[in-house]
């Protein structure tokens, strides 16, 4: 990438914001259409190399398959009844607790210091005290449990958004879903063995494919100038 003429770079520049003009929340999905096993390995890479905060990537995908299982979780989501039904790939996506992320998790000591980002003992201890003050003071999160989980969410969203990105780029249509009822959702999960509640809790879901039908109406977005401010 950092060999590319400008002329390359220009095509790049056109080919995002076609993508970010393609994309829109879609509710109904054409059932006849799936999407491929590369491309939606491709989208799930783009959430797989997200960023994240102190690269803790605090995140799960669940992708479910299984046609039961997603007429469970829509029973329990106001917010999936047009888009399950055609969807071609359905997500829920799982944010670690608190109990899960804190300094002296196995998770992040092990997991991910030691194992995913090879970091010597001397990097790690400093690592260590820096997230540990992270949550304790710079963020206040320490001791209140729903600020930790929302913060871990946030980070997801961040994969969620690069995945998005990826599938519209892809000409694949997809959406978030909030519209669920968190508790019961988690209660089914947990009963069917496939959410540890100690470990993960449910912080978005997402559904992806290709329309129906066009948008009925245009992108709408405020002007540049009302969303950035430049300080000179």
């Amino acid at each position: 990438m950092k060999n590319m003429k400008e002329t390359d770079i220009q095509g790049v520049r056109e080919l995002i914001a076609e993508a970010m003009r393609f994309r829109f929340a879609c509710k109904e999905y054409d059932p006849t259409r799936k999407i491929s096993e590369e491309d939606f390995q491709c989208i799930l890479e783009a959430g797989r190399l997200s960023p994240s905060s102190f690269g803790f990537e605090p995140w799960k995908f669940l992708v479910v398959e299984n046609a039961e299982l997603r007429d469970a979780i829509k029973s329990v989501s106001w917010g999936t009844q047009t888009q399950m039904p055609g969807a071609s790939h359905f997500l829920v996506i799982l944010a670690r607790k608190p109990a899960a992320m804190s300094p002296d998790s196995d998770y992040i000591r092990k997991t991910i210091m030691i194992e995913t980002q090879n970091f010597p003992e001397d990097v790690r201890a400093f690592r260590t005290q820096k997230y540990a003050t992270f949550l304790a003071s710079d963020f206040a999160l320490a001791g209140n449990e729903r600020a930790c989980f929302e913060w871990a969410a946030r980070q997801c969203y961040i994969a969620i958004g690069n995945m998005f990105t990826a599938a519209a780029m892809l000409g694949i249509d997809s959406c978030p879903c909030e519209g669920f009822q968190k508790e019961p959702l988690e209660t089914l999960l947990a009963e069917r063995g496939i959410l540890d509640r100690d470990v993960y809790g449910v912080a978005c879901m997402a559904s992806f494919g290709y329309r129906k039908e066009p948008p009925k109406r245009p992108k709408t977005r405020r002007p540049m100038d009302q969303v950035v401010e430049w300080l000179k």
